[in-house]
């Protein structure tokens, strides 16, 4: 076998390899459609190593070297249809079966040309540039461009562009005078090498793309309190340091469901996760844009509002109070009406979060003994900082 015709082999191996890495991250990525395509592309792209090596030792030759090209080609368009599922964009398949199509009859038309002339070594390849140029403008065309998106447009527009100047090597290094000659050249071993490179390239940097996603979701599944929808105490945490840095003041909501242990033995845990299920959503739908909410205990919310002094804070608190002591709960009897507490801190302008906190929940303390359903202000902070300036 010669060098060429064991770079096709482990370009075979290389693409099923990938093929199967693809398939295997589907199953988690959200976006496993276009996890599917790219599997689909690499595993008909690499059956262009297996017809280019038919060609060599199973005559005739023109049937091998036309699939072989055929196949290469139709990876690359499967591949563009993937980057459209990957990116959200809409795709004409209709219109990329047009162009296939029509590159493959081309290839047809030039097989009897002769070979090592720019006459058919540039229509041969610039459908793989076309191919993969048209993969570099879909990923361009994103809205939303990361540092890997962009790393992905330069080495599609690279691959795209090696392939025109493949062209031009063909004819200046000499690529044989028949495709079963290409197999024994030099041209063809460097070819071989190059293309490999930057296939695989390609393929990591796809991968990459999408094990990126899957570790952001996962990142954001991991703050995500299930029951509620809303952040759980981790998300809170990793979130509320950020806005702290903005200008003040900022104000922080304690709020409970009053008498959840009641609700759970009387209507089971079915009717406890409806409350808080029905809490959160009222939560969710009523925090000013920029607000953070999160379930932080088992029936325990806080709301951090940014840029919100005591006053509409508080008011805040009695809508939200009021809201919640008139509404039913999906999934309890018409009648029943779960009421909550609240406790309300404005933060103050070097008070520690956690300080702050403290107040909230000795406020929401104080509204839950003074007979639940109520909402009861934080004592200033004016205490506690000094007690902070002291310690440090």
């Amino acid at each position: 076998m010669s060098g060429a015709g064991f770079l096709l082999t482990v370009n075979f191996l290389i693409a099923q390899c990938f093929c199967m890495f693809f398939l295997a991250v589907s199953a988690r990525s959200r976006n496993r459609v276009a996890a599917r395509w790219f599997a689909g592309a690499f595993a008909v792209a690499s059956l262009a190593t297996i017809f280019e090596l038919l060609v060599a030792y199973v005559p005739p030759p023109k049937p091998w070297a036309i699939l072989a090209f055929a196949s290469m080609l139709g990876g690359m368009f499967m591949l563009r249809v993937g980057i459209g599922h990957l990116y959200g964009l809409k795709t004409n398949r209709a219109a990329l079966v047009a162009i296939f199509s029509a590159f493959v009859a081309l290839d047809v038309m030039i097989y009897d040309l002769p070979r090592g002339t720019l006459e058919h070594a540039l229509p041969y390849q610039t459908p793989f540039a076309v191919a993969l140029g048209m993969c570099a403008w879909a990923v361009w065309q994103a809205r939303v461009k990361s540092f890997v998106d962009r790393a992905l447009i330069v080495l599609l527009a690279v691959t795209s562009a090696h392939f025109i100047v493949k062209g031009f090597a063909a004819v200046l290094a000499g690529s044989g005078t028949t495709a079963k000659d290409y197999l024994a050249s030099q041209f063809a071993l460097v070819s071989q090498s190059m293309g490999a490179v930057l296939i695989v390239a390609v393929g990591l940097m796809l991968l990459c793309v999408l094990v990126l996603e899957i570790v952001a979701e996962e990142k954001v599944n991991a703050e995500i309190d299930p029951l509620s929808g809303l952040l759980n105490r981790r998300g809170f945490d990793n979130r509320v340091d950020g806005l702290m840095i903005e200008q003040g003041p900022h104000s922080i909501v304690l709020c409970d469901l009053d008498h959840f242990k009641s609700v759970n033995d009387t209507h089971g845990h079915q009717g406890g996760d409806a409350a808080i299920r029905a809490f959160g959503e009222m939560l969710h739908a009523a925090a000013p844009q920029g607000a953070l909410v999160a379930r932080i205990g088992g029936e325990e919310f806080v709301l951090f509002l940014p840029r919100t002094g005591r006053d509409a804070a508080l008011l805040f608190a009695h809508a939200l109070r009021a809201t919640r002591a008139v509404s039913p709960i999906p999934g309890l009897p018409p009648g029943v009406r779960v009421t909550s507490s609240f406790g309300v801190a404005e933060i103050g302008q070097i008070e520690p979060l956690r300080f702050a906190m403290r107040r909230a929940d000795d406020a929401l303390y104080a509204a839950k003994a003074a007979g639940r359903d109520r909402v009861h202000e934080a004592e200033p902070p004016a205490v506690v900082v000094e007690a902070f300036k002291i310690v440090n």
